[in-house]
């Protein structure tokens, strides 16, 4: 309601529902440049606002497009948004952009006069002319440490072409330092972590990339290849803006509302990503397996496997390779396939409890026992395997990891034992048409390559990944590893070597165990105490997916 009109200094008092400070029944001062009569909209006509041009002194209208972030003058002054929609409405002639405001300090929820052009919380969807924006400053410092702007404008016309992972020779000179990686915003890392795990240094999943898709998911397809795998790897940075688009686009699907804005966790981004966008062909394929009647079931697909280990184990300092195989022997299943990727996820209840304090990457992960037609090699002799004994692999007198296979003379031997004559070995499925005899040749190992660990401590994710084949190899990432400013700053992202990885990882087990985690050098205390997501490849099956 108007209560005091200023025609010569072009100010208005207006009473408020709530004012600025959040009370009910407030007084503001503004602009009559930014007061609207009720009376000259409908209902469905409130969308729009009529917002004063900027002095577009920061950079110019053609840098804007779909996912930019940018200010906008309003009466409390300017307000940061995510451009979400561009285009012409009906009857009006400028061309027109949506925004999401960071705050609610909109007026609808993408849609203007019934029809929706995007999809945001209500209250932080506006729609104004693209003259009155300009980029938002905090993206926006010296080319040093703020190229991202440039960046979008180039990726976002231009088709590019494919641009391999960075190669090992490679990574110091593309990826490591401050500004480098993938920059954080607005609880984007999760997101940033994965993306910059699954891209920086492996093509095990390019394939998703190009793929053909439903026309209606091209844009996410295109700007996850064109606004951050091909800058992440050519470049060694994406800019913030450049992820929000994507999240922009996949809350316009639909999937969330609160796509752009809240904490999510990686599995469920990279389930949508990769099984609902993308319709990649799952990598994991899994068949139940019962030892007590030698049955395998049907083959079940999956993009994830989640480790389920007893709580009553008698694990300390365990491996993910044992980890492994003691889910695998829990849940009775077996691997149809090698996979081309296999990620797992580590077992916690919720963000704060682990149920190992440390967990040992397992570099090389031998999956030749969890093959269920894959020839197998007697634990005791080294010959064909033909019976298997999960009764026994428990018992570290064999080995401290691995099923137990043997063949028909060893298990004999081996279960004469009194300790060992309840157990029920059972045969063991051979590849059809492999030959019985073998001879003395010894079975081929199936192993995956670890590529990427993803690490979360109270809310926050980072990552690391080898990129190399000796120990030192290893960089680590975070998205929002520094910070520029406060309520208005940005996020700083780095890529760091770790070499101290490798130093532990080739130490003896019992000198790891005793290691205090606060004390141990560099970031190595978060691969070792905060590991949830492990990313594994086999470089020979890759070629065929």
């Amino acid at each position: 309601m108007v209560l005091e009109l200023d025609n010569e200094k072009g100010v208005v008092l207006i009473s408020t529902d709530i004012d600025e400070n959040g009370r009910e029944g407030g007084e503001m001062k503004m602009s009559l440049d930014h007061v609207i009569k009720e009376a000259d909209f409908n209902k469905d006509e409130t969308e729009m606002m009529e917002i004063p041009e900027m002095a577009n002194d920061l950079g110019t209208h053609g840098a804007i497009g779909l996912g930019s972030m940018v200010e906008v003058l309003l009466g409390k002054g300017p307000v940061r948004a995510t451009v979400c929609w561009m285009g012409h409405l009906p009857g009006l002639i400028d061309t027109r952009v949506g925004l999401e405001l960071e705050e609610d300090y909109g007026v609808n929820d993408g849609t203007f006069r019934d029809v929706r052009y995007f999809t945001c919380p209500a209250k932080h969807g506006l729609f104004v002319k693209l003259s009155s924006c300009r980029p938002d400053a905090r993206f926006l410092g010296d080319s040093a440490a703020n190229r991202h702007f440039d960046h979008d404008g180039q990726d976002a016309s231009a088709p590019q072409a494919n641009v391999p992972p960075v190669a090992s020779e490679d990574v110091l000179r593309v990826l490591i330092g401050r500004m480098k990686g993938i920059q954080g915003h607005c609880n984007s890392c999760y997101m940033d972590s994965a993306l910059f795990s699954l891209f920086s240094c492996s093509s095990v999943v390019d394939s998703l990339l190009f793929k053909r898709i439903k026309r209606k998911d091209e844009a996410i397809q295109k700007t996850i290849l064109r606004d951050i795998v091909c800058p992440l790897r050519r470049d060694g940075f994406v800019a913030a803006q450049s992820v929000m688009k994507l999240r922009q686009l996949l809350q316009a699907r639909g999937h969330c509302p609160s796509y752009t804005t809240d904490e999510k966790d990686p599995e469920e981004f990279l389930t949508l990503i990769m099984q609902e966008v993308l319709c990649l062909e799952p990598p994991l394929k899994l068949k139940s397996f019962s030892q007590a009647k030698g049955i395998l079931g049907a083959v079940e697909s999956s993009y994830f496997y989640q480790i389920f280990v007893d709580y009553n184990n008698c694990l300390i300092l365990p491996t993910v390779q044992q980890l492994l195989e003691q889910s695998f022997h829990s849940s009775g299943v077996r691997l149809a396939e090698i996979p081309s990727c296999l990620i797992l996820t580590m077992p916690r209840s919720g963000k704060q409890f682990k149920m190992f304090p440390k967990i040992i990457p397992s570099l090389e992960l031998d999956i030749t026992g969890l093959l269920s037609d894959g020839p197998q090699q007697c634990v005791i002799c080294g010959e064909l395997a033909y019976l298997e004994c999960s009764e026994c692999l428990g018992e570290s007198v064999f080995s401290n990891t691995g099923f137990k296979h043997f063949c028909e003379k060893c298990s004999t031997q081996v279960h004469s034992h009194p300790c060992r004559q309840r157990h029920k070995p059972a045969c063991l499925h051979l590849p059809e048409g492999f030959p019985r005899h073998w001879g003395p040749r010894i079975p081929p190992r199936e192993k995956l390559e670890l590529f990427a660990v993803l690490c979360i401590e109270t809310s926050h994710y980072v990552s690391f990944v080898k990129h190399g084949p000796k120990a030192t190899d290893w960089i680590f990432f975070d998205s929002m590893a520094d910070r520029q400013g406060e309520s208005d700053g940005f996020n700083i992202p780095e890529v760091k070597a770790c070499t101290e990885v490798g130093r532990y990882l080739s130490m003896p087990l019992a000198e790891l165990a005793i290691q205090a985690p606060r004390q141990m050098e560099g970031v190595a205390k978060r691969l070792f105490c905060d590991g949830y997501m492990y990313l594994y490849q086999s470089p020979s099956m890759a070629l065929y997916r």
